[in-house]
Formats: C-alpha cells, sequence, structure tokens
C-alpha cells in the first residue's frame, strides 16, 4: 500500500502494521515523522488505516489457528489450496518453514513456495530442493516425524524459523507398561494458583477451551476427536485452587483408558497439562 493523502502537507500509510505519516512540505518534506501530528489523530484516512491494520492482524491470527488445527490433527491439505493462498502475506508467513509430507511417509521437506501450477517446493532433508506435486500433502505433528532430533538438527543448520510452532513444539510419548484401568496421569496435578481466576486466564493465554471447570484440548487422532482435559476448579470459585489430574475422553464423552489414548492426544495433553501446571505459584525455597 502506498501514501495516502491525509490533509495539507501530509500523507499516511501503514509501515509494518502501524499508522505511518510523513511531512510533504516544508523543511521536513519527504521525511517520516515519529509520531502522528494532532490534527491528524481524527482525520478519516487513518482511521481507515488503523481499522485495516486492525482486520489484518485477526487475519494473520485466523490463518495461523487453522494451520495450527491442520497441523495439530495432521489432516490431509489439498496441494493446490496451499499454492492458491500462498501469495497472501498473512498465509504465506505462517505457512513457510513447516514441516511437510507428500504421498511418502519418509519424504519429508521443509515448505518454501508454490508454482502457479499448483506444486509445491521444498527442502529435503538432504538439502535438495524438490517439488511436490501429490493431490494432498500433511502438515505432521512433530510426535509423527520420524527422526524427530534429525528434523530439528538439520532446520537449526538452515536457520529456520517457524511462523506456526510445529517441530520444536514441546512433545511427549506414553510410555509402556501402563495399568490397564488407569485412566488419569497425575504427573502435573497439585499446582497451587491464587484464584480459579488465574488458572482459567492461563489456560485461555494458552489456546485452550475453559469449559466448566475444565481447561480442554481437543484433537484429530488416528481419524477420531479425542479430548484430553484437566481440573481447574469450579466456575466463579474464588479461593485458591490446585490443578487435578489429566484425562481423556472420546467423541461420545467415555473416559479412555491411558493405553487407549493415541499419540498425538498423548502428546498434546501433556503438554497443556505442563503448561498450565508451569504457572503454579513457587513459595520461597523453590517449593511448589
Amino acid at each position: 500500500m502506498g501514501w495516502l493523502s491525509a490533509g495539507d502537507g501530509y500523507e499516511v500509510a501503514l509501515v509494518q502494521g502501524r499508522v505511518a505519516v510523513r511531512a510533504t512540505s516544508g523543511r521536513a518534506a519527504g521525511r517520516q515523522l515519529k509520531s502522528l501530528p494532532r490534527a491528524l489523530k481524527d482525520h478519516p484516512e487513518v482511521d481507515r488505516l488503523r481499522r485495516f491494520a486492525e482486520w489484518l492482524d485477526r487475519h494473520a491470527a485466523q490463518c495461523t489457528a487453522q494451520i495450527d488445527g491442520w497441523m495439530v490433527s495432521s489432516l490431509p491439505v489439498p496441494t493446490g489450496l496451499l499454492a492458491r493462498v500462498w501469495p497472501d502475506e498473512a498465509w504465506q508467513s505462517a505457512l513457510r518453514d513447516l514441516a511437510v509430507v507428500g504421498d511418502d511417509p519418509d519424504e519429508v521437506g521443509f515448505l518454501r513456495g508454490a508454482t502457479g501450477s499448483g506444486e509445491l517446493r521444498v527442502v529435503n532433508l538432504d538439502g535438495e530442493t524438490v517439488r511436490f506435486s501429490a493431490r494432498t500433502v500433511t502438515l505432521p505433528h512433530p510426535v509423527l516425524l520420524p527422526d524427530l532430533g534429525d528434523v530439528r538438527e538439520f532446520a537449526a543448520e538452515l536457520g529456520i524459523t517457524q511462523g506456526v510452532e510445529q517441530i520444536h513444539r514441546a512433545t511427549w510419548h506414553r510410555p509402556s507398561g501402563l495399568d490397564p484401568k488407569a485412566t488419569e496421569v497425575k504427573e502435573f496435578a497439585g499446582g497451587a494458583f491464587r484464584s480459579r481466576f488465574a488458572l482459567a486466564a492461563r489456560a485461555g493465554s494458552l489456546g485452550h477451551k475453559v469449559s466448566g471447570g475444565y481447561a480442554t484440548s481437543r484433537v484429530r487422532d488416528g481419524g477420531r476427536t479425542v479430548e484430553a482435559s484437566v481440573w481447574i476448579g469450579e466456575p466463579y470459585w474464588e479461593d485458591e485452587v490446585e490443578t487435578g489430574a489429566l484425562s481423556w475422553r472420546d467423541q461420545d464423552g467415555r473416559a479412555l483408558a491411558l493405553r487407549d489414548v493415541g499419540p498425538v492426544a498423548w502428546s498434546e495433553g501433556m503438554r497443556m497439562a505442563a503448561a498450565l501446571f508451569a504457572g503454579r505459584v513457587i513459595e520461597e525455597g523453590g517449593k511448589a
């Protein structure tokens, strides 16, 4: 977007998501000013740019949330769709350098671009730029990536920074030898918070839904919808609370035995519980 006239002697534009102004006359002509002159604070062009900037922020957040949803659930995404949205700066910023998998589950590469014919350009783990022409690709959850450590090491060599947390996302693997009847994980239970409001606010800031007395995280794992939940206290409770146990339920609300929880649902549930627990009140001396 170019510079727009805004009254006598000024032009305005969006620069790095903020309204910028420059003088068009006088000694400061052509120079960008450090602050918005009082005379322009209520100018229609300034108001229009502010509202446009807010829309761009919302659009970028929606793009990131959509891609995060594809990744967490490892859903197949049409290659043609990614190619069509690639020219949009918000989509491109969130998609660039994500690990993608084509027809071959061992065919992993970092997304670098899209062609007009609908193919994707990726850098594979051999450092070669190749094209993915498969009808669909997946943006896999990192717990499903083979040799994740090697993928992370190669990404570091390339200087990759992802707009959606993927390869450096914290992951947990379900341990073997679980009690067949066990339905709860208590590793992150007992984290003390000064109020239920504080704990619920933390859950919301981490992107989790708060429903009744629980913080929840819902994903698709192995073709089914699974919801992980952590008890955070009764709604409207004003006194101190502690995080409860972590459990999983299927789409019909039935509790799952721990050994029946899939790898993505397990990892995302543990990630939520650990992140909530990390915000607990720490007493002097290091005890929680």
